[in-house]
């Protein structure tokens, strides 16, 4: 890969699209098999995962959760659980009272009413605890296949301006531009290849743009010049 000179801006709808699915390629290129870097086995403990990974590394999270579900293996353990218990056993992950009370709200929410089983609808898991429309794209995308939006989190918010796909910083309106723009059928693998592509490539600080394909359809302000 090389650092090119940018492309001209497109100015009509064609040309825009194919921008697009220039961007895109270069994605499935890059990480034709990306998906969330959480581990879970079951959708029920991917929405902790995901509610421990607020202001948290994926990497911190995936080093708490093997003991907290072997501390409380199922939904009525957790249910059951005194939130100052949960609380140290979480502690790692920061801001972790208000987790607490979230994840042991988030369990006896789908004990009673749910059936013990996590919502497979956008509108029932943001009557869950802790799970934010964020948490609960990445629960039914990940964990059920069902795109009911495009998870925006920090690289996603991050990349969707640089790449000129939004003008706005709220995630709310960046996911509302991405998923006009998007095909339906992107959105969960869109969501993933952008958070590896922020982590390895287009990074907050000193984006590699030298080695990224994305780099002559790029024409972000802050893009770095390749090492000497």
């Amino acid at each position: 890969m090389c650092y090119c000179r940018a492309l001209p801006a497109p100015k009509t709808k064609a040309a825009k699209q194919a921008r697009l699915e220039r961007i895109l390629k270069a994605l499935d290129q890059l990480y034709p098999n990306a998906t969330c870097a959480l581990r879970h086995r079951n959708a029920w403990e991917l929405l902790v995962a995901t509610i421990l990974s607020a202001q948290c590394t994926d990497e911190r999270v995936n080093q708490v959760t093997p003991e907290l579900f072997r501390k409380y293996p199922t939904i009525a353990d957790l249910a059951a659980a005194p939130v100052e218990e949960v609380a140290q056993q979480i502690r790692s992950t920061g801001f972790y009272n208000n987790k607490a009370k979230n994840l042991v709200g988030a369990a006896r929410t789908i004990l009673t009413k749910f059936h013990g089983e996590v919502p497979r609808r956008m509108q029932d898991l943001l009557t869950v605890p802790g799970a934010a429309r964020k948490t609960a794209n990445v629960v039914l995308g990940t964990a059920f296949g069902i795109p009911s939006g495009v998870v925006v989190d920090t690289h996603v918010q991050r990349i969707a301006r640089r790449l000129d796909l939004t003008k706005h910083d709220q995630p709310v309106k960046i996911e509302q531009d991405l998923m006009k723009l998007l095909p339906q059928e992107r959105w969960i693998s869109f969501s993933h290849q952008v958070i590896h592509f922020g982590r390895e490539i287009c990074s907050a600080r000193k984006p590699k743009c030298h080695r990224c394909p994305i780099e002559p359809d790029c024409y972000a302000k802050d893009k770095v010049k390749p090492p000497r």
